[in-house]
């Protein structure tokens, strides 16, 4: 198999085998075992191994041969353990077929016994702390990779997704995404990218990058081109479950718990965001059908990371989010409190993107004209967002500018593609 066509999930693969809820079954459970199980084989392999590609490879072959023969024959006893077992015969197959690793091969198949085993499976090292996964999600967000192939390598080794689904969340076609994929782990394979945690000295530098890629996996399943409102769910979850990962292995840095919140905030809000295909604002939206128990937990979440002392920008994004939960209304939003924790966040993250947040709530609190003079100096960075075009109309509707509002509008309405914001900005232009 190329590296351009390793990761598949059972939603990619076609002509079922078997009996119908057999294969429905099989297939939800295999799901689960990828989420779950997954990027644990591949990161022990790797580590192993010395090569990425190769436990990639192996443990996508896997996940292949698992989803035909688990709708053929039925669930096995420890479907981790299968998978962990098949994912390890791969790489050794692999080792003997390649002549450049038969001299490790001796050496190296003990380390892969006790390493890629399930957890409580034989050679399973019940003190290993850490989750194996966490590792491999640095070295996927190492530095001196490319942003885009940063995002690509981990939907790709820590979540599994296939390269037709990577390049849907990336906007990006598959020829061009396996590319980066490959390149990415070529690059690793060259210069010796650690796969590993970094140290404490070095680690709050590092941990941004990957709560960063967290978030914008998030945020890409919710502009999908050509969609309607609804999220990709399995992106989305794929986010979330990342961002409990990190947290839950390192529960000391609080910067993880405040991402984990972040997110627990926005998924709580997703069954009001999209009603029917159509996208609903926030200010429109039906708060009961909001998810209590996720705000509960994201509260908790954000509690955690308030007694680690460690204030950061994830923290204070996720503590507006929950003004915005705890208001019965949107009217009784408490937008000074907001606009005020806008400001400590300039602090850690000057952002363009940051400052037009700002400028709503500018907006917000009666600051109209301030609010219009802190969009236009974003001019620069942000005119080929639809978001600044339709924030900036709104504005300038309020100052009763319309003219200038409805042409900000078109603006908007021409520089996106996603069809559920297009029918909402359509309707502010009466098109």
């Amino acid at each position: 198999m190329s590296g351009s066509n390793a990761a598949v999930r059972p939603d990619a693969v076609s002509a079922p085998s078997g009996p119908r809820d057999q294969i429905a079954a099989s297939d939800h459970v295999l799901s689960q075992v990828v989420r779950e199980q997954a990027g644990r084989v591949v990161a022990a392999l790797a580590a192993s191994l010395g090569s990425l590609d190769l436990a990639e490879e192996s443990v996508a072959e896997a996940i292949e041969e698992a989803l035909r023969a688990w709708r053929k024959g039925g669930l096995p006893q420890n479907p981790g353990a299968w998978l962990t077992q098949a994912a390890r015969h791969n790489a050794l197959d692999r080792l003997r077929r390649e002549k450049t690793y038969r001299t490790k091969l001796t050496d190296m198949a003990p380390s892969i016994d006790s390493k890629s085993a399930a957890p409580g499976e034989p050679g399973a090292d019940p003190s290993r702390e850490a989750d194996e996964r966490l590792p491999l999600l640095f070295g996927c967000c190492h530095p001196a990779l490319a942003p885009d192939a940063q995002l690509a390598l981990t939907l790709r080794a820590v979540c599994g997704l296939t390269t037709a689904q990577i390049a849907r969340a990336t906007f990006s076609t598959e020829p061009a995404t396996a590319q980066r994929i490959v390149r990415a782990k070529r690059k690793i394979g060259a210069t010796g990218i650690p796969l590993q945690i970094p140290e404490s000295t070095e680690r709050a530098e590092r941990l941004d990058v990957v709560l960063t890629i967290v978030s914008v996996m998030y945020n890409e399943a919710h502009f999908v081109e050509g969609g309607s409102a609804a999220a990709d769910r399995d992106l989305a979850d794929d986010a979330l479950w990342l961002a409990d990962v990190v947290a839950a292995a390192l529960p000391g840095e609080a910067e993880a718990h405040g991402l984990l919140s972040l997110l627990l905030f926005h998924r709580a809000r997703e069954s009001a965001r999209s009603v029917g295909g159509e996208l609903v604002l926030l200010v429109d939206q039906d708060r009961s059908r909001w998810d209590r128990a996720h705000i509960a937990r994201a509260h908790i979440e954000l509690e955690r990371a308030a007694r680690l002392r460690r204030p950061g920008r994830w923290q204070l994004q996720a503590a507006i989010a929950a003004c915005h939960a705890d208001a019965e209304t949107a009217a009784a939003t408490d937008w000074p409190q907001v606009l005020a924790l806008y400001d400590l966040l300039l602090g850690h993250d000057p952002s363009p993107v940051v400052r037009l947040n700002r400028a709503v709530a500018l907006d917000q609190v009666g600051a109209h004209v301030e609010a219009l003079t802190e969009l236009d100096a974003l001019e620069g960075a942000l005119s080929r967002s639809h978001l600044w075009h339709a924030v900036r109309a709104h504005v300038l509707r309020r100052l009763g500018r319309d003219d200038e509002a409805l042409a900000a509008n078109l603006r908007a309405l021409d520089l996106t593609a996603n069809e559920a914001e297009r029918r909402l900005l359509a309707a502010r232009t009466g098109r």
